[in-house]
């Protein structure tokens, strides 16, 4: 029975080390390191990161974004394009100067002159006056466009920004989760051990050490599929300050967790005051008003006004002074005017429901967005002050009875599984807590955290 027992636990010796040895084959041929390793340590890949960098401060990428992003670069001069609008549009139009020569019997310019009493030359001037009020009020809606467009640019700037943070706030999710991974590797790795001294022991099974070596190739994938997301989280940052691609890596200090200080009506107050879609909407409803404003005057005639003087042969007759003054009618009422005053008066109606609609996405978004941040700083509770420290005891725990054979490899691989995906969801509820409140910051103007990660 010794020898027998002998030979049985040689052949699993045997056995353990020929599938150690395969596993750790196909182990090596895809994973970047050995779990344990500390990072500088391990041979990386396109996507790793060096550690020693040390991260860039968030207010710093939004003081470039604002300062190198085409887009916003792009909408700024619109926006000074817009603003040289009004003064072109009331101002009264050119006026137009004229030179009238007239001869009789020859065809030449400027001859036979002193010929005839009907010869002369005339020099003249004249300016189109359109009715009072209307170059006013084609200069206010021209400002109200040139409002509108700086609304559209700072609605564009703060989308931006927003960008940047939410793409900085999931880079620094990924790589402090990156180090998660890697520190729960050396938890399953004491997993593994204890598998492996089970089963040279007799009794455990093999079973058991396969699926801990399985699991630890699944945390080699994770980590790999979390440099890809961070590579492009990294990449997404790169194009909204429009730096090359090639550009020196960027890397994010730890997530903070910032306290939301006031409430939903505070928010929503400042929104209504503060949100550019809102005040573009309520300004396209002014501008509508003051197209209705000029429909009405298009009902009056604009007038026109000449002067000239003539000169014929200045021995025998005096010099002629005319002036002239002409009057456009607006006949046709019932196929222009009427029409241009409906299509305004249905603009107005068209303006007041889009304000009202813009206000509601706004109020919703705002909800929304408030909701989404009462709900991570819940789950950031309850994972702060119960989940985690109670699934790390009790992998502790069920790790040490597993080692005295008092619990199945099971319940000890859950429990370790446990830890891993709640230290993950921890973090990705820090990074949603932190977008959801830059995101209330773009609705509604407010600094509510401060533009860094010192906090």
């Amino acid at each position: 029975m010794s020898v027998r027992h002998d030979e049985g636990q040689h052949d699993r010796s045997l056995g353990t080390s020929a599938l150690r040895m395969v596993l750790g084959i196909i182990f090596l041929a895809h994973a970047p390191g050995v779990f344990g390793q500390k990072e500088s340590e391990v041979p990386s890949p396109s996507q790793q990161r060096a550690p020693s960098v040390a991260p860039t401060p968030l207010k710093d990428l939004l003081a470039e974004a604002e300062r190198t992003n085409p887009q916003i670069e792009a909408a700024r001069q619109a926006w000074e394009a817009a603003k040289q609008v009004p003064s072109q549009v009331s101002t009264l139009p050119n006026p137009e100067f004229t030179l009238n020569q007239t001869n009789v019997g020859s065809p030449r310019p400027f001859s036979g002159y002193t010929n005839s009493a009907f010869a002369y030359i005339g020099l003249g001037v004249s300016q189109d006056l359109p009715y009072p009020g209307k170059l006013r009020l084609r200069g206010e809606m021209a400002k109200r466009d040139a409002d509108i467009v700086q609304q559209q640019y700072e609605s564009l700037r703060r989308s931006v920004i927003t960008g940047v943070k939410s793409a900085y706030f999931q880079l620094a999710y990924l790589e402090q989760t990156l180090a998660i991974l890697e520190s729960d590797g050396q938890l399953l790795d004491q997993v593994e051990k204890a598998a492996e001294a089970r089963y040279r022991s007799g009794m455990g099974n093999q079973q058991d050490l396969l699926r801990a070596q399985v699991e630890q190739t699944k945390l080699v994938r994770e980590i790999s599929m979390h440099h890809l997301e961070a590579a492009k989280a990294e990449a997404q940052i790169k194009q909204l300050l429009n730096r090359p691609q090639s550009s020196p890596d960027i890397h994010a200090a730890e997530l903070p967790t910032t306290p939301l200080e006031n409430t939903f009506e505070e928010l929503l107050a400042a929104a209504d005051a503060q949100n550019p879609g809102i005040s573009g909407a309520e300004t396209e409803v002014a501008k509508t008003k003051l197209q209705v404003d000029l429909a009405h005057k298009d009902f009056y005639p604009d007038f026109n006004v000449e002067y000239t003087w003539e000169r014929t042969d200045p021995s025998q007759f005096r010099a002629y002074y005319v002036l002239k003054v002409g009057v456009l009618v607006p006949i046709y009422h019932s196929r222009k005017q009427r029409p241009e005053l409906a299509q305004a008066e249905a603009d107005v109606n068209r303006s007041h429901s889009e304000a009202e609609s813009q206000l509601q996405q706004v109020a919703f978004e705002v909800r929304t967005a408030f909701d989404t941040e009462q709900e991570a700083a819940e789950l950031l509770r309850i994972y702060r002050d119960g989940l985690l420290p109670q699934t790390r005891a009790e992998f502790q725990s069920g790790l040490a009875a597993y080692q005295s054979n008092r619990q199945d490899f099971q319940a000890l691989l859950a429990s370790f599984l446990d830890v891993l995906h709640l230290d993950e969801e921890y973090w990705q509820s820090v990074a949603e807590h932190e977008t959801a409140l830059a995101r209330l910051e773009e609705l509604t103007g407010l600094s509510l955290r401060e533009q860094g990660t010192e906090k």
